[in-house]
């Protein structure tokens, strides 16, 4: 058994299988995520957050796959009965994308949905996650990365029901400096990362993303003035983690506990999975100790 300690992992995503009773815990695992060949995904198993079983592998490319290089971010959703992985990819000579996979459970092995991205081809683009909208409609919420815009973009594409295409044109929700928290690096980018949505108890539609602060990655939240996933969104002032770790998302445990996960610190080689409980106050969600 490992503790969650002992797991190098970026971009942390939990899925809960209550069936089972079983975590299952994904994210950037190649040891080299920046440079150099990709190798794939795996994912870990836990009962309790804390002891977990793993690594096992959930994808390898097979020799024909387009991209060979930084396999970042995956995220498993259950979709009609099946498992679906968003993750980003790139190559040489091809923009970074989210692709989609698909498996008939959470350990794969998963196999490419489509034969290439959903994101636009010429964007550069990272960080895809599933939401389904109140008319069922499934969307990509993704980035539309600062290497190409300078200022990063959080983005929305409507998808097909099948989720093998999109079909509506990207929509912005805002740049990475529309938040108070959120800084320009030192070479004059900023930065959009792992957005991820979530409906409080309010019944407010929140996403949570990363970017840089004063004290390194931090995530904070916007929320959608309308309800809907097309905004207007707007900022919340302070961010919600800011000491050098973010790229989080929200999730019940078996107890009903609302918690994050994040990676922390942001430096590699020594990124772990972080767990906090989250307590909701006035549709403000509230790290506790």
């Amino acid at each position: 058994m490992l503790k969650s300690q002992d797991i190098r992992i970026r971009d942390p995503f939990i899925l809960p299988i209550a069936e089972s009773q079983t975590y299952y815990l994904y994210g950037t695992t190649d040891v080299n995520p920046w440079n150099g060949t990709a190798v794939g995904f795996d994912v870990y198993k836990s009962k309790d957050l804390e002891n977990w079983e793993g690594p096992f592998p959930v994808f390898r490319p097979d020799e024909d796959f387009w991209a060979d290089q930084n396999f970042w971010a995956p995220e498993v959703h259950v979709y009609k009965e099946k498992y679906y992985m968003f993750a980003s990819f790139k190559a040489d000579d091809k923009c970074r994308g989210t692709q989609i996979l698909v498996a008939d459970g959470p350990q794969g092995p998963f196999q490419p949905l489509t034969n290439e991205p959903v994101t636009p081809r010429d964007w550069e683009c990272l960080d895809g996650t599933l939401f389904i909208d109140e008319q069922e409609r499934p969307w990509m919420v993704f980035c539309h990365e600062w290497v190409q815009v300078k200022d990063g973009k959080m983005c929305a594409i409507q998808l097909s029901d099948d989720l093998k295409t999109a079909v509506s044109e990207p929509v912005v929700f805002f740049q990475a400096s529309g938040a108070s928290w959120s800084s320009f690096t030192g070479d004059g980018n900023c930065i959009t990362d792992g957005p991820f949505l979530y409906r409080n108890q309010q019944e407010e539609l929140l996403i949570l993303w990363s970017s840089f602060g004063e004290k390194g990655y931090a995530i904070g939240t916007a929320r959608s003035h309308s309800g809907e996933i097309t905004g207007p969104w707007v900022h919340d002032e302070e961010a919600l983690f800011d000491t050098d770790g973010g790229h989080g998302m929200l999730f019940h445990s078996f107890s009903g506990q609302l918690m994050l996960t994040i990676h922390a610190p942001n430096n590699s080689p020594m990124e772990r999975p972080v767990f906090f409980k989250i307590k909701e106050v006035d549709g403000n969600l509230i790290l506790q100790d």
